[in-house]
C-alpha cells in the first residue's frame, strides 16, 4: 500500500503535544478513564485549578488524589512533572507515576507511555516497547492508539509489517472518528487487496467524513470517486 506512510507522518502528533492536551482539560482522556465527581472530587477541582491557571495548587491536588490510587490525578501529576508546569521539571518522578496509570490500566497513559518509547522522548527510542502499550490502550478503544498501532503494522516498525492487520486498526480508528484513519481507510477501500475487497462507494463515504473534519486531500478523493462513480453509473445500459 504504497503512500499511505507518507500521508500518516504529515499528520503526527509529537508526544508533548498529546501530554499537554491531555492535562490542561483532560479532553482525549477516555470516558472509563475518568473519574465522576462523586469518586473523586479532588481531582475534579484540581483538574478546575489547571485550567485556571492555578498551577501549583493544581499539583499539590493531583499529588494527592494520585497517592490515594487515582488514575487520572497519576497521570495528569506526571505530566506536570515531565513538562515543568507549577514545579521544576522532574522526568525520572514523572516517569514513574505516569507508569503507575499505565499500569493501572488507564488507556491514555498507556497511549502515551507509548507513545514516550515511540519518540524516544524521556527514553531510548524503543518502537517493540511503544507497541505492546499502544495495544494495550488500543484494546480499549483509544483512538489515538488504535491510529498508532495502525501506522506501526503499516510501517513494520516495532512488530512486523502486516497491512491486514494496519487495515484492522486504521477502521477501528475511522469508526472512532479519526480524520487521518478514515482517509486511510478510504484509500484501502479504493485500492483493494490486502484483504479489503475494492469498494469505491464505502471509500467515497470514509473520504467524506475525513472531509467533513477539514482535510483538503480527502475532500479532493471525495468529489474525484464521486464523479467516476457518476460517470460509471451513465455508461451503464439503460
Amino acid at each position: 500500500m504504497k503512500g499511505f506512510s507518507q500521508y500518516v507522518v504529515r499528520v503526527a502528533v509529537g508526544f508533548a503535544a498529546c501530554a499537554a492536551l491531555a492535562v490542561a482539560a483532560s479532553a482525549t482522556v477516555n470516558a472509563q478513564d475518568k473519574p465522576s465527581k462523586a469518586d473523586d472530587p479532588e481531582t475534579q477541582t484540581a483538574v478546575a485549578d489547571y485550567n485556571a491557571g492555578n498551577l501549583s495548587s493544581a499539583l499539590v491536588e493531583f499529588h494527592k488524589a494520585a497517592l490515594r490510587g487515582n488514575r487520572l490525578a497519576e497521570f495528569n501529576y506526571a505530566m506536570m512533572l515531565l513538562t515543568g508546569e507549577g514545579t521544576t521539571a522532574n522526568v525520572d518522578e514523572g516517569k514513574k507515576w505516569l507508569r503507575k496509570a499505565a499500569d493501572a490500566n488507564m488507556s491514555h497513559a498507556q497511549y502515551v507511555y507509548g507513545k514516550m518509547y515511540d519518540d524516544g522522548e524521556f527514553v531510548d527510542r524503543d518502537p517493540v516497547e511503544a507497541h505492546r502499550w499502544f495495544l494495550k490502550a488500543a484494546q480499549q478503544g483509544h483512538v489515538q492508539a488504535e491510529l498508532a498501532l495502525a501506522n506501526q503494522f503499516l510501517d513494520g516498525r516495532g512488530t512486523a509489517r502486516d497491512n491486514r492487520q494496519a487495515f484492522v486498526w486504521y477502521k477501528k480508528a475511522a469508526e472512532g472518528g479519526d480524520m487521518t484513519a478514515q482517509y486511510v481507510a478510504g484509500s484501502f477501500y479504493e485500492r483493494g487487496g490486502d484483504g479489503v475487497d475494492k469498494n469505491l462507494n464505502v471509500a467515497r463515504a470514509y473520504y467524506a467524513a475525513a472531509a467533513a473534519q477539514g482535510d483538503p486531500a480527502a475532500k479532493l478523493k471525495y468529489l474525484q470517486l464521486s464523479a467516476q462513480l457518476r460517470d460509471e453509473h451513465e455508461a451503464k445500459p439503460q
